[in-house]
């Protein structure tokens, strides 16, 4: 077995910083001088590309810096002061973003989750519920869906999955968001048969990922019908999500909507991901989860996780009430095919 100097990490998609191009891009014009807060020509570029790519050419499009921040801001900024967001029980804002939904004065209602995804039976049942409870107004009103491409499982929700969410949506009057952190993990999975212009057309919001897709840090937020609160800025602002240099998005979402380079590199990481899920079955390690993007659960016991110890960085999911664990292995864009291979080597 090769020398292993540094443990493999598996941990996550944005250990790593940014794709050499965007570095590049970055490097070449810094000293450019443009005009701040995403009037800059490298972010307007960037917004036509996107709305060229989604298919929605008067799409409002707006950068903001992470996951928690853009979840926050978009849920916020959209919602009555009275208004709910509906998750499945392991979506983002309900479990790994501290409470950062509830602290804007908008609860979290959850539903049971299926694979990570949200069904639609469980979704139109909670409504029919909920409205026809006589004190309904005395409660916080369901007025947002929140889902998430890829989930936290690594599924991906089909197109029609989605049709019928949306549907149930447009008949409650409730607005249906699309979290994309891993956007491109999603669409660039062989088992995907939807795309970016797909997407706009069943939800109302969403945004694609770039901090775990090849950027240093950032997301692009999309309201494909024009249809973003007013004033768009202003809402960014208050939640202090307004850069002063927003070259800093414009420019890495510019080199990432350049030569297709977003799904290009998303591809990458669902090819190893694929290899990665091949070496676990010849190894007889089960899977809890069949997952058809970067993000793949391994069943392992205490054994297997003490040979591994020091060599291999992965993530405890959950623990299983026999000893054994749910782990989760990512790969992403920048992973090598070699350590594919070297973790084969020491399994």
């Amino acid at each position: 077995m090769k020398d292993i100097v540094t443990p493999l990490s598996f941990t996550c998609d944005y250990n790593e910083g940014a794709h050499p191009e965007i570095l590049r891009r970055l490097l070449e014009t810094n000293m450019l001088q443009e005009p701040g807060y995403g009037s800059d020509r490298f972010t307007q570029s960037a917004i036509a590309k996107i709305r060229h790519a989604t298919g929605c050419p008067n799409a409002d499009v707006v950068f903001l810096v992470g996951g928690t921040q853009t979840n926050a801001t978009v849920i916020d900024g959209l919602l009555p002061r009275f208004g709910a967001v509906i998750a499945v029980e392991t979506g983002h804002i309900a479990v790994h973003e501290s409470g950062a939904i509830e602290h804007t004065g908008h609860k979290v209602i959850t539903l049971p989750q299926h694979e990570g995804k949200m069904h639609a039976e469980d979704l139109r049942n909670y409504l029919i519920h909920f409205f026809a409870d006589d004190t309904w107004q005395h409660m916080a009103n369901p007025k947002m869906v929140y889902l998430s491409f890829p989930t936290e499982y690594g599924t991906i929700y089909s197109r029609h999955e989605l049709e019928e969410i949306y549907a149930i949506c447009r008949e409650y009057d409730l607005l249906l968001f699309v979290d994309g952190a891993r956007l491109g993990y999603g669409l660039a999975s062989p088992a995907a048969d939807i795309d970016l212009p797909g997407l706009a057309q069943v939800c109302d919001v969403f945004y694609i990922g770039g901090t775990k897709v090849g950027a240093l840090c950032g997301e692009a937020v999309v309201f494909p019908k024009g249809n973003a609160p007013q004033p768009l800025l202003t809402v960014v602002k208050q939640h202090g999500a307004l850069l002063a240099k927003g070259r800093l998005l414009g420019i890495q979402f510019d080199t990432l909507f350049t030569d297709d380079l977003y799904l290009r590199i998303s591809r990458h990481a669902i090819d190893l991901a694929m290899r990665l899920q091949q070496l676990f079955r010849d190894k007889q390690i089960p899977l809890y989860i069949q997952s058809p993007t970067n993000q793949q659960f391994p069943i392992l016991t205490q054994e297997q996780m003490k040979r591994l110890e020091g060599k291999v960085l992965y993530e405890i999911w959950e623990r299983l009430s026999d000893g054994r664990a749910v782990t989760r292995f990512a790969t992403s864009w920048a992973t090598p095919a070699e350590h594919i291979q070297l973790l084969a080597e020491i399994l």
